[in-house]
């Protein structure tokens, strides 16, 4: 009983001890938010010191949500540099003359994060310029690049049509989204699609329909994607004025597909076989290749704007990078296919050679869209001071969103004197709220900040992060 009592009294002054070491606002905003201490991991630190200011659970492996991105995006510009830059290549399998192919088009992709529809359409129209015009065999689709297991997109929250829950695939194209923009007309609503997908229907049967407030406009809206239709359900708050959204209503294959006809019928082409997917043999030519935008551009989209599926071809990416004498090339000039298998054991060979043990580190997809992904805030905070004295340091912290100004943070503190002081990546999922990053202080002392929380709560959790942020800002 003495040793129990002795055990009692230790953990509960390790617990004040935690809990005296918080900011007071801190400590009240989350006390407010009825999110107990042993629900939250966080540290504060300056870049460049061995030890901790604040170190609350710091060492408890939590789930980080997409603050788990600055773990790819920093591995992704270490390993392979912010130049590496992905291709997408097309290939001719019979005789072209005079404009006409007597045999297929392979299209043949390795994982562009970042293949836009305006980037797609310029490739398309040179290989209109290139000589290309109709092409009398088929479109073939190969995607063997990607060593995947069939993508569920209902799978993470039964909501399928959702973007962020795009799977990735060695041929992304534009994310696999469509853009439908809502204009109302007096009692009725006109529904503008982008891009214009081939065979494809809108039905519209939305129907006006007041809301309190125009937040959360969707709310109302169902999405049911049968076929080649998109049945479009519900109330649209007319008040509300002109909306956008972007939804995933077709699988990768029949969008691509739908893309590549419609642009390709625009620009004077036709196609007269089918779409399929298959593997380039050896009897077809290099046509063209297409490169994407440089990876310093790519993680600004992926930490800025949290871009799910993009996260997830770059961590993609790093499995082939491994396996290969140079980034995404085989001794034989084509690359080795990708998987999540050697993604996840090249990031945790590349946090060796760091010299960074996180034996808690648990990855899925290096995106944090995920239940299972944990690290702790410990591991986080020592990998943005790592990242704070490499080589490409700025290119990192630059992707990350402004405080109060641009990305993901730019509703946050707006009005503090926080706002424009901090690079910080934020993550939500149901029970997990997080934020990760760089806070430069009055003093002019740039500081590692990590806060997460993990619990039922967690969404009430942004005052206690906001908190902490602005006692970071003010410090001398």
């Amino acid at each position: 009983m003495k040793f129990l009592l002795t055990l009692f009294c230790a953990v509960g002054m390790m617990a004040s001890a935690q809990a005296a070491s918080l900011p007071p606002p801190v400590r009240a905003a989350l006390q407010q938010a009825h999110i107990p201490l042993d629900s939250v991991g966080i540290v504060v630190s300056e870049v460049s010191a061995r030890k901790p200011r604040i170190s609350i659970n710091a060492s408890q492996a939590m789930n980080p949500a997409s603050t788990m991105k600055l773990l790819t995006t920093y591995a992704g510009l270490d390993m392979l540099g912010p130049t590496y830059t992905w291709k997408t290549e097309a290939w001719l399998d019979g005789k072209l003359e005079n404009g006409v192919l007597q045999g297929d088009l392979i299209l043949k992709g390795y994982g562009d994060p970042k293949f836009t529809l305006e980037q797609f359409w310029l490739w398309l129209r040179e290989l209109r310029a290139r000589g290309l015009r109709e092409i009398r065999g088929d479109l073939v689709l190969d995607r063997s690049f990607f060593d995947l297991p069939a993508h569920d997109p209902a799978a993470f929250d039964n909501d399928p049509v959702r973007a962020y829950n795009v799977g990735p695939d060695a041929l992304l194209l534009n994310f696999n989204t469509l853009r439908l923009r809502y204009l109302p007309n007096g009692s009725g609503m006109k529904i503008i699609s982008e891009p214009p997908l081939d065979g494809m229907k809108l039905d519209n049967q939305l129907a006006p329909q007041p809301a309190p407030n125009c937040d959360n406009w969707d709310d109302t809206i169902r999405v049911q994607p049968r076929g080649d239709s998109v049945i479009l359900q519900g109330g649209y708050p007319s008040e509300c004025g002109e909306r956008e959204h972007h939804l995933s209503v077709m699988p990768h294959t029949r969008y691509v597909e739908a893309v590549f006809r419609s642009l390709w019928q625009e620009l004077g082409g036709s196609l007269q076989g089918k779409s399929r997917e298959g593997v380039k043999g050896g009897s077809a030519q290099l046509f063209s290749t297409h490169y994407s935008t440089p990876l310093s551009e790519v993680i600004r989209d992926i930490n800025k704007f949290s871009n799910n599926v993009m996260a997830r071809q770059l961590f993609l990416t790093l499995g082939a990078a491994i396996t290969t004498p140079s980034p995404g090339k085989s001794e034989g000039g084509s690359p080795a296919p990708a998987s999540l298998a050697r993604s996840t054991q090249a990031v945790h060979d590349w946090l060796q050679k760091q010299r960074l043990d996180f034996p808690e580190l648990i990855l899925e997809n290096g995106a944090g869209l995920s239940r299972s992904e944990r690290i702790s805030a410990l591991h986080l905070a020592q990998l943005l001071q790592s990242a704070a004295a490499h080589p490409f340091s700025a290119e990192l912290q630059a992707s990350l969103p402004i405080l109060g100004v641009d990305g993901s943070m730019k509703k946050r503190l707006k009005e503090s004197a926080a706002a424009s002081h901090a690079h910080l990546k934020s993550g939500t999922l149901e029970g997990v709220k997080t934020v990760a990053g760089y806070v430069k202080s009055r003093s002019g002392k740039e500081w590692v900040v990590v806060f997460f929380i993990n619990h039922s709560n967690a969404s009430a959790g942004n005052s206690a992060q906001d908190a902490l942020i602005e006692w970071v800002q003010q410090r001398k």
